[in-house]
């Protein structure tokens, strides 16, 4: 399963992690570490649940100026090729199960590099509409976040 880039429905952010690609894809797969980097700071993240396999769980709550946590995200995986992909949706639940609504698919890549890891976020939408919508609310600054977020874990376990 690969997906083309569609510029009218697909937002797409990529960075150079220098660190080890199952470095980087342990930080995407163990709770505690994903926990750590998967939100913007200051505001803190809770793995509710994460059965990384196709058709689990990946479910988060977020904290933000020492709130209550309240959901996040509640995404199933599509596919897990083990150190190189992962596909998540809203679109389903747990089980395969349909969703009220959906916003998002994302597939993560994690590919070798000379320096460590390049690490990329394909995320697809449903209508262009939903692409904006999410441009709007801030994609880019939200996901580079946690992207800048991710590596610096990563590269200070190295």
């Amino acid at each position: 399963m690969s997906a083309s880039f569609d510029p009218a429905r697909d937002l797409t952010i990529s960075r150079i992690i220098k660190a080890p690609r199952m470095s980087v894809w342990k930080a995407w797969t163990d709770p505690a570490r994903f926990e750590k980097w998967w939100i913007p700071a200051p505001a803190l993240c809770r793995v509710e649940r994460m059965e990384v396999r196709p058709g689990g769980s990946l479910v988060t709550h977020m904290s933000e100026n020492g709130g209550p946590f309240l959901p996040h995200v509640d995404f199933c995986y599509l596919a897990v090729e083990e150190g190189s992909r992962l596909v998540v949706t809203d679109a389903l639940r747990a089980g395969w199960r349909p969703a009220q609504q959906s916003f998002m698919t994302a597939i993560l890549s994690f590919q070798d590099h000379p320096q460590g890891t390049e690490y990329s976020a394909h995320v697809m939408h449903k209508t262009d509409a939903d692409r904006k919508s999410h441009e709007e609310m801030g994609f880019h600054d939200g996901w580079g976040t946690v992207a800048a977020q991710l590596a610096a874990l990563v590269e200070a376990e190295i």
